[in-house]
This record gives C-alpha cells, sequence and structure tokens, in this order.
C-alpha cells in the first residue's frame, strides 16, 4: 500500500482570518524537520499566504510558520524568472495552473506560466534539493526575497554558491540569525548578470547560463560553517532522486504505522491526510556538530547550547490528542521532543507554554504539565530528565513570572484562594481549571519519582477545581477576590472568564476527576443530562467578552453540534464523556455524526483550526475506536470504531473487544 497516495496535504487550506477550514498550510517537509516549503499565492495577505482558490503564485516560500495566528519567523522566497526581474510581490506573481500542480509531503512541482520555468523541490531534513526548468530564450533567474526582516547575501564564484542570512523572527529571541546556502554545479551562474541587493529589504537575482538548474539548499541556526556542514551531510553527493525516494521512504514509514482500511474510500483521504499532519509538528530545532553532537541556538540569550531543542507547537491544543497519538506510534520522538522542551527550562528557567521559536506565551496556562505527565506514566522519559521536568512544574506553580508569557498566568492568587479571582485576570474560569489539572499532574509525577512529599499537597490542589462550581446553574463560574460569583452571569457568553468559549465549552475541563466533577452535579445521570443538554441547544454565542465576534464562535454555529464546538480543543472531549459515564451509545452517535459531516481530506475539511496535528489526531483516535479522555493518565475511553480494518505499529487493532476503559499496555 503506497500511503502518500492517500495524503491531500492542501487539506483545510481554504480559509481566511474570519472562517477556518483548518488554517493550514500545504507543508512540503520532513516528518517534525527544521524547515518547510509551501506556495505563496498572495503575500499581501501576510500569514494566509496560501489560498487554493488563488490562480497566481508568488514563488515557493521556506517557512516555519506554525499557526497563522503566531506567523513565520526565518522565511524566505524562491521564485524562477525570465527577463527582467521583480521584487515585490505587488509584481512578481506569475499565473499558475494548480491541477497541474504537484504538492505532497514530498515534493513540490510548479509551473510558473509567467516565466515559462517549472520549480521542482524535495525536501531535507534542514534544507531542500531543487530542480528549475527554463523553457524561454529569455535570460533566467532565481530571485531569492525577503519576507520581513533583514538578508544579506554572498556570492561565492569559487565555490559556486549563494550564502544568505536573515533576522526575520517574532518576539524578543536574542541575535536570532538563520544562515542559508544554495549550492548550484558549476558553470551555472551568471555572475556579470547577478543582482545582488544590501539594505534592510536586501534581494538576490542569481542568473543562470543553462536552461536546467539543480541547486541544493541548507539552513542553520548556528553558523554559515554549520549550514555548509549541514549541506554537505544531508546533500552533497545525492541526486534529486535520491533525496526524492529519501523523502518518500521517511514519509511511508511514518504514515504505515497506522494501517486502515475504510469503507468508503473518502475516508482513506481523510485518514492519511490527517496522519501526515500530527507527523509536522513540533519542528526539530537543533543541528548536529563535527563531532555528530547534538546542538541548538537558544532564543533566551542567543548562546548555542548542547543537546535537542523543538519548536513550533503549542501545549494548550497539542496536549489533548497530538502528543497522546505519539506515544503510541512515535515513542521515540516523542521522548526526544520532551528532553528538548525540558532543555528549554534548562536554558531559560521556565518550561514552554507556546513555542514559534521562542516563547510566544498566546494561550493561558501550562498544559506541559499534562505532556510531561503523559510521557511520565507511559514510560517514555529518562529519570533524569523527569527529574529536572519536575522541577519546572514546581516552578511555574509556585512563582510568578517576570513576563506573562511564561509561567501560571495568577499563580499567587490560586495558591493563595484555591482560584483565580475575575477582578485579578480574565479568562480566570479556565486558568484555575487548568492549573488543577498541573497540579494532579504533578501529583502523578512526584508519585513517579518517589517524592511523597509532594504527592498529598498537589493531590489537594487537584481539587481547585471544585472552588469555581455553582450548583444553582451546573456550571463553573468566575469569583472575585472575596469569593462571589459574578453576578451578570450568560452562559452563552464567551471570553471574559473563558477561554474561546462560554461557560458551556469549558465547564467540564476537568478530565482528571470526572467522578468528582458528576458528584457535584448529583451523580452520573445528573452530569450527562447537562451534557445532553449541550448538545441540544442551539449554537448561540454572545460577543461581550470579546467586543467583537471571533472566527471559533462563526465555526461552532457552522458546523451545529450544538454547544459542542467541535471547531475547537475545549470541546474535543466533550462527547467522549458519556462513554467514560457509562453511555457508550451517546459517545458513539456524536463521533460518528461529527467525523462523518465535519471532516474531509478537501480543502475545507476541517470544521475549524487544526492547530499542528491536534485536530488530525482528534479524528485518527475517533476512527480507530478510543480516545485520551485523561493525558496523564495510561488510558484510553472507548469509542466506536470506524474503520473495517486497523493495524497499529504491525499488530491488528480492535476496540471492540475492550471495555470502557482501554490500557496503554495493550500498545506498548
Amino acid at each position: 500500500m503506497d500511503y502518500l497516495d492517500y495524503v491531500k496535504i492542501d487539506q483545510g487550506t481554504k480559509s481566511t482570518s474570519r472562517f477556518s477550514n483548518g488554517n493550514t498550510l500545504p507543508l512540503t517537509q520532513l516528518p517534525f524537520g527544521m524547515v518547510s516549503f509551501a506556495p505563496q499565492t498572495d503575500g499581501s495577505r501576510d500569514s494566509w499566504f496560501y489560498h487554493p482558490d488563488d490562480r497566481c503564485i508568488e514563488g515557493i516560500r521556506l517557512t516555519h510558520q506554525p499557526s497563522p495566528w503566531i506567523g513565520d519567523y526565518g522565511a524566505l522566497l524562491m521564485t524562477p524568472q525570465s527577463g527582467t526581474p521583480c521584487r515585490t510581490f505587488r509584481t512578481i506573481w506569475s499565473g499558475y495552473d494548480p491541477k497541474k500542480t504537484v504538492l505532497s509531503p514530498s515534493h513540490i512541482q510548479v509551473h510558473f506560466i509567467r516565466s515559462n520555468a517549472t520549480f521542482a523541490l524535495t525536501p531535507t531534513e534542514r534544507g531542500a534539493s531543487c530542480k528549475i526548468t527554463y523553457f524561454d530564450h529569455r535570460m533566467a533567474f532565481l530571485s531569492i526575497l525577503p519576507i520581513e526582516g533583514n538578508m544579506e547575501f554572498t556570492l561565492d564564484m569559487d565555490n559556486n554558491r549563494l550564502l544568505g542570512h536573515t533576522d526575520h523572527v517574532r518576539k524578543t529571541a536574542k541575535n536570532f540569525t538563520m544562515y542559508f546556502i544554495l549550492q548550484f554545479d558549476s558553470g551555472d551562474i551568471d555572475a556579470i548578470n547577478t543582482v545582488i541587493s544590501e539594505g534592510k529589504e536586501a534581494y538576490a537575482h542569481i542568473a543562470f547560463k543553462n536552461e536546467a538548474i539543480t541547486l541544493k539548499m541548507a539552513t542553520s541556526y548556528i553558523s554559515y560553517e554549520q549550514a555548509l556542514l549541514n549541506l554537505e551531510r544531508e546533500s552533497m553527493g545525492h541526486s534529486f532522486m535520491d533525496t526524492f525516494n529519501e523523502a518518500q521512504g521517511k514519509w511511508e514509514n511514518c504514515l504505515s504505522r497506522i494501517e486502515v482500511r475504510t469503507k468508503i474510500k473518502e475516508e482513506m483521504y481523510t485518514f492519511y491526510s490527517c496522519l501526515y499532519r500530527v507527523f509536522l509538528y513540533p519542528h526539530k530545532c537543533y543541528e548536529y556538530d563535527i563531532n555528530n553532537e547534538p546542538m541548538h541556538y537558544c532564543p533566551h540569550d542567543g548562546a548555542i547550547r548542547k543537546g535537542v531543542r523543538y519548536t513550533d507547537t503549542g501545549f494548550w491544543d497539542a496536549y489533548r490528542t497530538e502528543f497522546p497519538l505519539l506515544s503510541i506510534i512515535a515513542r521515540k520522538e516523542y521522548a526526544e521532543m520532551l528532553e528538548g522542551f525540558v532543555n528549554d527550562y534548562r536554558d531559560g528557567s521556565w518550561l514552554p507554554r507556546w513555542i514559534a521559536m521562542d516563547e510566544v506565551g498566546c494561550m493561558p496556562s501550562t498544559l506541559i504539565d499534562a505532556v510531561i505527565c503523559d510521557a511520565a506514566v507511559k514510560n517514555l522519559v529518562s529519570k533524569e530528565v523527569l527529574s529536572d521536568a519536575l522541577l519546572g512544574m514546581l516552578k511555574h506553580a509556585n512563582e510568578t513570572a517576570p513576563e506573562k508569557r511564561y509561567g501560571r498566568t495568577g499563580v499567587s492568587d490560586y495558591i493563595r484562594s484555591g482560584y483565580v479571582p475575575y477582578d485579578n485576570e480574565n479568562e480566570s474560569v479556565n486558568l484555575t481549571l487548568d492549573a488543577a489539572y498541573g497540579d494532579f499532574c504533578i501529583a502523578t509525577v512526584a508519585r513517579i519519582l518517589g517524592r511523597e512529599d509532594l504527592v498529598k499537597t498537589y493531590t489537594e490542589r487537584s481539587y481547585n477545581y471544585k472552588n469555581l462550581f455553582d450548583k444553582e446553574t451546573g456550571f463553573m463560574r468566575a469569583k472575585d477576590r472575596e469569593g462571589n460569583f459574578r453576578k451578570d452571569f450568560n452562559k452563552y457568553r464567551w471570553g471574559l472568564d473563558y477561554t474561546e468559549g462560554s461557560a458551556w465549552q469549558n465547564s467540564f475541563a476537568v478530565p482528571h476527576d470526572i467522578d468528582g466533577l458528576a458528584k457535584l452535579y448529583g451523580g452520573k445521570e445528573e452530569l450527562i443530562g447537562k451534557l445532553t443538554e449541550l448538545f441540544n441547544c442551539p449554537p448561540l454565542y454572545y460577543t461581550e467578552g470579546y467586543g467583537r465576534e471571533i472566527h471559533e464562535m462563526t465555526e461552532m454555529a457552522a458546523a451545529d453540534f450544538g454547544q459542542c464546538a467541535i471547531s475547537n480543543q475545549p470541546s474535543f472531549h466533550l462527547p467522549y464523556m458519556f462513554a467514560y459515564l457509562g453511555n457508550q451509545h451517546m459517545t458513539d452517535y456524536w463521533v460518528q455524526r461529527i467525523c462523518k459531516e465535519a471532516f474531509t481530506s478537501h480543502t475545507d475539511g476541517f470544521p475549524g483550526d487544526e492547530d499542528n496535528g491536534t485536530m488530525s489526531a482528534w479524528y485518527i483516535f475517533s476512527m480507530l475506536g478510543f480516545y485520551p479522555l485523561c493525558p496523564g493518565k495510561p488510558e484510553y475511553v472507548k469509542g466506536r470504531m470506524q474503520v473495517i480494518y486497523a493495524r497499529i505499529n504491525g499488530r491488528k487493532w480492535n476496540s471492540r473487544k475492550y471495555g470502557t476503559m482501554i490500557s496503554h499496555s495493550v500498545f506498548e
């Protein structure tokens, strides 16, 4: 079975800032590779630089963008041109035919009609191999253009290379530079007609003597010397087809870790397109020195440090499904990722929250706690790494960070009152519930490490969610410093006290103690009744908390599964709570409906932001018939298996033979 034949990398790309069908990019890269490549059809749209309905193309973009809401860094544009080269998005664009364009995980091929040139690319870990063919009598150029930031170039004719670097980065990464080298064949470059500019918006137009050009590219966050070393290791001595075959092989290896057959062929495309997205993020952010030892650029101080590093993921999203799926099908990679995340703590004193080269901190809470805990209970992490991870968890659970992008927001209030007051922090309900879950994760990790002195304290803290439960309304509600509920409560109002949702989506975020939550309602049947009401409510939303409509509201209404906003992560677990509480039928009904009605392999294939593999992983779990209801517990709640055959890691899988809860041990 050729798994890549079922992957459509443009799944979910038909999105805008006001309505997301995925907010994805059609990325060509190696699994978890350091660099990605995608067509840029309109750079004037900033982060939404690709849209499948566009009939123009500006070039092939080297990108690291994990989300349009986060933006890009270390990006540049490569464009073949003929005749007189242009250099701005307004003037450089060319017509192209999407139907004749190849977009796959291992290969891009685009024909630029204006320059009558075909550009083909296949990725390496930190670069690419490219072929450009010009079918034209005019002078042939390859233009290297900036996206943002400063660029500089040096043409090394003695070695047939273009050297360049860019400082394009968001936030506060110290002394960030991405170095790159383009290696051409001898005799290809026409130095006389090559144009290299200087200054803030520097660009390069490399002129060629020949009509068929091959080039190899490598990048580094460390130095030109390291970029050259990366080039020599990953590309030199390899033909374009060698690199292409290697990329194909790596993708087939990853995709084959889950083998399924479905009744409907479209579901095969949807399944493997989603599985491809699971293997995109996080990105590797380390390189190997001359002795083949890993090292990485540290954004905290600009230093080069030993060890691995990973970036471009947000734990508020990814802890729910992405990492639990990797714990089954990418155990070795997950362990290395976790070591990289802990290296961020070792380097800069704080565990990451949302990293895109540097800490972005765009979402609340420290849900990396769940990623660490899940790895710990599944025996994926060494004691040394776990011990340092626990130190980082304890720090953000007890200390106020110098900047809001680090640590737990409202931590001092939480310790003092057992909740975060709304008159001190927005999104106080989510901050409280996430902190309680984080405390459960700390207690679990402490127990594994034999730190019994910590277990009791953090287990007790993990029940702090109860402090915000309002029995009268059946919702988690915000309190002020004196312990009074906010008076003007509205269960449909988004924002204010809640994150990207209302009381409906956020009141059940107690994955570590659903039994305790049920007791607050009066029992399991009463909680089932509340969840049934949630799914049967109209998808209403009030915007006062944000002062405007945000796209997640629009998408919840469009998906129309009541107040289950499956378009966003806080609702992911809601259908599965029924099964845990003893009503398997309701879980099976809603999950099957959502899979069939909200997911396809098409450009509008997701019900909302895909978010670094998280929505894709939700679909994969749901099709296989089990779900990680509480990352940090080595178990899964059962769903209905919707594929007719499955093998996971080479072993036949059938969820039907298990009871309500499935132990992780069956995958080990």
